[in-house]
């Protein structure tokens, strides 16, 4: 029996196996385009909107010397190779400051599958960071020593063991543990994706890192708005609003010191389970010199490299038969920039019959019905959308919102049965007030001079021309695009069951682990919606 055959007789068999689940109480995609919802927001749910003081034991130093924390795991762009990140050595944080050196500390990791006998060994490089303002009284910062390790030659959907740190000190971490992603074929995929988005590190924070820990994921995305240490000044005082707060700053500084909380509070997840972020606003931080989004680049590992990216800001990777890209919304986009041209080249290299689920994601949604950021990201929008539609990308990732919205399969404002579901998830659980207000509501739709990104700039948003919002900038009704919305504190997983199904559940953080604020299967259908594809023999013939 041919390759190609027995891929089509997979196919069948898995449309034959989920058509059934449409009879049950999860809808489909191939139900809609649904009626818009809108579950009425839950005044109770603003709950403790309050950071983390440095006083909670999960944010405090608990290691000594140069033993390795904040520890985690990175994807790379297939299942044979992880990053591992760690930091050795204190911050420091003051007007008279020296940072580390990093050749002091060698970056090891000892690994292997069996637990007490870590054959393999790998290094790495280190680096440190600074945060530094040219204004007098504002203090600057250092980081401890950031170690990045890549791993090669791992197999698919292997556990696999491993510590951390320079094992001539000796300062080694205690053992941790990992799992490879399967390899690329349209028969294998990650059980559980976590997705959030606009995190920080509040007790809503903890709440939703909670839930997240509890359904046992493979992989965590992040899409952007990590530990909003820009609410702060410099010497720790924070705030929800940092404009309303201090107006009268030189520079909008930053409390660096969070982001070392936040690793360490993370650490029990993700030194397991790979994360992969995408940056936001939030990580903007600017410096002495406009250097900007240093933290976030210095923090985290990205298979930038591997995936022919020449920046931090954007990547893909595979997860299974899964194809990821990660976009930067706050560096250039336009057809003549440096990512959009790496864009069309990434996209023209995925074969469809291996991976054939195209996942996009970055940090400002271009369709939200909310007040908050409205047609804020209208030029990436007119850049990217045809691109994207082109290829057929599946489903759209995005936070910036601090709510949750699914939208209807929507292509340039119009409902469209081969355009990506859009879904927002900027809810898990940041400092920030919740968003509660929509566009569509009477005298809450803002003036197009208000919408454009402050730091990417530009104006693209205009009144529409066509459809039910013809000659307006707002709809005056929850948009057909928009099929569910909510405000509430949560986080979404995703479960790709085949080549043509998945399954897309959001948890609420109000209710218990297991129950779903809004769930439905996402159904491809590249009978009806014939893409741009790579042609190849079949997907048997890839590793």
């Amino acid at each position: 029996m041919s390759n190609s055959t027995m891929a089509l007789i997979f196919v069948a068999f898995s449309l034959l196996t989920f058509s059934l689940s449409s009879a049950t109480s999860i809808p489909t995609t191939l139900d809609g385009p649904f009626e818009p919802v809108t579950v009425p927001y839950d005044v109770s749910l603003r709950g403790n909107a309050v950071d983390l003081p440095d006083t909670d034991s999960r944010v405090q130093r608990i290691v000594n010397g140069f033993e390795p924390e904040q520890i985690s795991v990175s994807l790379s762009v297939d299942y044979d190779s992880v990053w591992i990140s760690w930091i050795t050595g204190e911050y420091q944080i003051g007007y008279d400051i020296k940072p580390l050196n990093p050749e002091n500390v060698k970056s090891v990791v000892h690994y292997g599958t069996i637990r007490h006998q870590l054959m393999h060994e790998a290094t790495g490089y280190s680096q440190v960071y600074s945060q530094l303002y040219p204004f007098e009284g504002l203090q600057n910062y250092t980081s401890g020593i950031i170690h990045h390790v890549r791993l090669t030659g791992l197999k698919p959907n292997t556990l696999y063991y491993y510590q951390c740190g320079d094992p001539h000190i000796p300062a080694m971490s205690s053992l941790n543990h990992f799992r490879t992603m399967p390899s690329s074929s349209p028969q294998s995929y990650p059980g559980k994706i976590a997705v959030v988005g606009d995190l920080g590190l509040t007790y809503n924070t903890t709440d939703t890192v909670s839930h997240i820990a509890s359904n046992k994921p493979d992989l965590l995305l992040l899409v952007g708005d990590v530990t909003y240490a820009n609410l702060y000044l410099s010497n720790g005082t924070g705030s929800d609003c940092y404009s309303c707060s201090f107006p009268q700053s030189p520079i909008h500084e930053t409390y660096q010191p969070r982001w070392d909380y936040w690793g360490r509070f993370m650490q029990s997840l993700i030194s397991r389970v790979p994360i992969m972020v995408v940056e936001g606003n939030h990580e903007i931080e600017e410096q002495v010199d406009n250097q900007t989004f240093v933290a976030y680049s210095s923090r985290f590992a990205f298979p930038s490299e591997e995936s022919q990216s020449s920046s931090t800001f954007y990547y893909s990777f595979n997860a299974g038969g899964i194809h990821f890209i990660m976009l930067g919304a706050y560096i250039a986009y336009d057809k003549s920039a440096d990512q959009y041209k790496w864009l069309e080249r990434d996209l023209a290299k995925v074969d469809r019959d291996v991976t054939p689920w195209l996942v996009a994601a970055w940090h400002p949604p271009w369709y939200t019905s909310y007040e908050a950021h409205y047609r804020e990201a209208e030029c990436m929008r007119v850049a990217m959308e045809d691109l994207l539609y082109s290829y057929g990308v599946d489903i759209v990732l995005n936070g910036h919102v601090h709510a949750y919205e699914r939208s209807n399969r929507v292509y340039n404002y119009t409902l469209d049965p081969c355009a990506p579901i859009h879904i927002t998830i900027g809810d898990g659980g940041n400092r920030e007030k919740m968003a509660v207000r929509h566009a569509d509501e009477p005298g809450l739709c803002p003036k197009p001079s208000t919408t454009p990104d402050k730091y990417m700039g530009g104006f693209c948003a205009s009144n529409f021309t066509t459809g039910p919002a013809a000659g307006e900038f707002c709809w005056d009704h929850q948009p057909d695009y928009s099929a569910y919305r909510e405000s509430s504190f949560g986080h979404g997983i995703l479960e790709v069951k085949n080549a043509t199904w998945a399954l897309w559940t959001w948890y609420r953080n109000q209710d218990s682990e297991k129950v779903a604020g809004d769930q439905i299967y996402i159904v491809r259908q590249p009978d009806l919606c014939p893409v741009k594809s790579k042609v190849t023999k079949g997907w048997s013939d890839v590793r």
